[in-house]
């Protein structure tokens, strides 16, 4: 079980100009992040990983009342923050690598034993979550590549969860992803959350964010123009949100 982690967000500007905001993300919750495109979710998306700096304000985490300044991408991955990227072929898979390199890259320390990479530690992890996961591979060397997207996919985020982070990041996980493996995504989520780990998901479909979130948040030029929960959550008020107008 990963440690329960708080995101702490103070004061913060995202954009030259732009009002700061500041938020609270805790264990257990998936909070959804929505907006037109380039308004400012899916820096802030980065900003939490460690991989933009805001304009002000800081990014804090909080483990048992100890915080720490997330302030670089090593920095996150060091303290429990997991982040899935948008765009798989471009910034996720390894192409000219196996399933299970792909897999056991982000966690290649912890099957070092004398200096020496144990194969089979590395092959154990990669069957734990090859089976929590679904994933469809015809066996661990196999090149990433013959692996359907939705697989693909798969791999990435268990190369996220081998880390076992308290807080998941994700941009857009579901994009260009089949409908069968979408939904096994959906009940892994809600099992992460229901294990105490923090989400926070990136997505372009309002449908998903409202499916699978208890809150969202909308941007607008860089700012928070609505945050919704409950029965306020509906396709009709993020997008007048979006949209700079009253549901």
């Amino acid at each position: 079980m990963p440690d329960a982690l708080t995101l702490d967000v103070r004061n913060l500007s995202l954009h030259k100009g732009a009002s700061a905001f500041s938020q609270a993300i805790r264990p257990g919750e998936i909070v959804g992040l929505a907006g037109l495109d380039g308004h400012g979710q899916e820096r802030f998306l980065e900003v939490l990983a460690g991989l933009k700096t805001p304009v002000a304000g800081d990014v804090l985490l909080d483990r048992a009342g100890r915080q720490t300044k997330i302030d670089a991408f090593r920095t996150a991955v060091a303290n429990g923050i997991a982040y899935l990227p948008r765009d798989r072929r471009a910034t996720g898979i390894f192409p000219t690598q196996s399933v299970l390199d792909n897999f056991a890259i982000s966690t290649v320390e912890r099957d070092a034993r004398f200096g020496l990479i144990s194969a089979q530690s590395r092959k154990q992890r990669y069957e734990v979550y090859r089976q929590r996961l679904s994933i469809v591979a015809p066996r661990p060397d196999a090149a990433i590549t013959t692996l359907s997207g939705g697989n693909q996919q798969k791999v990435l985020l268990a190369r996220a969860l081998a880390l076992e982070p308290g807080v998941l990041l994700l941009n857009d996980p579901t994009r260009g992803v089949d409908v069968a493996t979408r939904h096994v995504l959906y009940d892994v989520f809600r099992d992460l959350a229901r294990e105490g780990m923090a989400l926070v998901i990136l997505s372009s479909e309002i449908e998903e964010i409202l499916l699978l979130c208890g809150r969202v948040l909308v941007f607008r030029d860089y700012e928070i123009a609505a945050e919704m929960t409950g029965e306020a959550m509906t396709t009709d008020s993020v997008i007048a949100a979006m949209f700079g107008r009253a549901a």
